[in-house]
């Protein structure tokens, strides 16, 4: 079910104006980018996770120049999922055409905050990206029933 636009502005905060609203979703848009600077550890359980590091990417004139690699993209858009819904975000397709895409996990019922994303440059020629511009575009679906659990970890209300 394709939920209405008054459904989905009350869930979405921050950087959100009309233009926003597609006809399945609403859009969310480049707040930073950051560059890898360390590796990662990932586990079963969470006990041995560690995050990999970042370093800020600076918007020169408005803009960041990006070289072909792997990037850490944080939105502008705090989003709450309620617990009768969950969120798939997608790239938009003006970044499949310049050879990028945006790779999100799943938002959970109960997930809230300002949600990251992995943004690939897979152009040998790199990419701009004008602060603010659109990325990608977050799907929302309705859950038949309410969560019985919703999500409770660590990322919950991040980058406020």
């Amino acid at each position: 079910m394709i939920l209405p636009k008054p459904f989905l502005f009350s869930f979405i905060s921050g950087h959100i104006g009309d233009s926003q609203f597609q006809p399945a979703g609403v859009d969310v848009t480049l707040k930073e980018v950051l560059r890898f600077s360390t590796h990662g550890n990932i586990d079963f359980d969470n006990t041995e996770r560690k995050i990999s590091e970042t370093k800020s990417v600076p918007f020169e004139d408005g803009w960041a120049k990006l070289e072909p690699g792997s990037y850490k993209v944080i939105f502008n858009e705090y989003v709450r999922i309620p617990d009768d819904a969950a969120a798939l975000c997608f790239p938009r397709s003006s970044l499949l055409r310049s050879g990028v895409t945006l790779e999100c996990a799943v938002w959970d019922p109960g997930y809230e905050g300002r949600s990251e994303a992995l943004l690939i440059i897979s152009n040998p020629h790199g990419a701009r990206f004008k602060k603010n511009a659109k990325i990608g575009q977050l799907v929302f679906i309705k859950l038949s029933l309410p969560a019985k659990e919703t999500y409770q970890g660590v990322y919950k209300g991040e980058n406020k």
